[in-house]
């Protein structure tokens, strides 16, 4: 039985436990494109430390737990580095226009039953889906 599918679910789990650490240890939710905004718009003077020791934990985690993964990861990403470069600035442009990404509106928003994160979830799913849909199905890009 394949059971890869344990890795998305620890990660899902590790997600939701570090959005619980950071919510009871300061009072604030864990939105990763609030915490990096903070910190490229300057308004995170006072919590710049905390802000840095979580994005420096957000890429070296993966990096220490490299080792433990035989396996290296299988995606079906596509070879196109410009429409790659494209698509990870929508994504920073939507995140600042939702006022949030999926870990603050997605997880934590959820979590907490707030109708604000509900309701910026579906719809970044739904654009999710007609965006991956319009690229693959009817203009072929990816």
């Amino acid at each position: 039985m394949n059971i890869e599918w344990i890795w998305g679910l620890c990660g899902g789990l590790l997600i939701g436990l570090g959005g619980a650490v950071y919510l009871l240890g300061n009072g604030r939710i864990m939105g990763a494109s609030g915490i990096l905004g903070g910190l490229v718009d300057g308004e995170a003077r006072d919590t710049k430390a905390e802000r840095l020791a979580f994005i420096a934990g957000l890429i070296g985690m993966p990096l220490l737990l490299r080792p433990l993964i035989a396996p290296e990861a299988q995606t079906h990403l596509t070879s196109n580095l410009g429409l790659v470069v494209v698509a990870g600035l929508l994504v920073g442009v939507g995140t600042r226009v939702a006022n949030g990404c999926t870990s603050g509106h997605g997880v934590c928003g959820i979590s907490r039953f707030s109708l604000r994160g509900i309701v910026a979830t579906v719809f970044y799913i739904l654009a999710g889906g007609m965006t991956l849909v319009l690229l693959r199905h009817v203009w072929g890009l990816i």
